[in-house]
């Protein structure tokens, strides 16, 4: 039975192949060959994963990164498909379940929402009720840096404290679209926002929302 993580994988890897190697997305400065490198280098060089979370790494990261978007776009994007390597403990089900499901399914909206045409996707209960509960998990975390206080809301009315403070701004939306609004692509969201018109301008341009 197929898994949301290899679900959202297999999407991400046909959104990358359609787009091109050059085609842009909501990661700012990167183009998709970029987004595509991130991807294969976050599963396939645990050694330069590291200079994502610790700054003396990440020229080595950087390097790392250079080098795989340098590859075939196809191989990379074949890559993604076909999953990590043999050993790697992103084979575990529950770990690729726990770690993917999130990031592949937000950098595949960073490469839907890039385009002009993009168009909603309309998405099942079920996959919705995961998302919020991942968000309800790391609201803190990716709220942390927020410039105002910040409540995440759902439609039923079921709400996640993402910062504490005032003035507090509301953000009402889908989890996928609260999710996508967290995680610094605010512009892309589709979310309504209740507040001090200041405060919802601050957070709106904040770029530093997310992990």
């Amino acid at each position: 039975m197929s898994t949301f993580a290899k679900r959202e994988r297999l999407l991400l890897a046909d959104l990358l192949e359609t787009a091109g190697p050059d085609a842009p997305t909501l990661c700012e400065g990167w183009t998709t060959r970029d987004l595509a490198a991130h991807v294969v280098v976050r599963e396939r060089r645990p050694d330069a994963v590291a200079g994502m979370f610790a700054k003396p790494l990440a020229s080595r990261l950087d390097r790392v990164m250079d080098e795989y978007a340098a590859k075939p776009y196809d191989e990379l994007v074949q890559l993604i498909r076909t999953g990590p390597p043999k050993f790697s403990p992103f084979r575990i089900k529950q770990v690729d379940e726990a770690a993917n499901i999130v990031e592949f399914y937000i950098h595949a909206e960073d490469v839907r929402r890039a385009q002009p045409d993009w168009s909603p996707r309309e998405l099942d209960p079920v996959f919705q009720d995961l998302l919020w509960s991942r968000l309800e998990r790391t609201a803190r975390m990716t709220g942390r840096h927020a410039p105002t206080g910040l409540v995440l809301r759902r439609p039923d009315g079921r709400t996640a404290v993402a910062h504490r403070g005032t003035p507090v701004v509301t953000a009402t939306g889908e989890p996928s679209e609260l999710l996508m609004f967290a995680y610094g692509r605010q512009d892309a969201a589709k979310v309504a926002l209740e507040g001090d018109a200041d405060a919802i301008t601050s957070l709106h341009d904040c770029r530093q929302l997310g992990l």
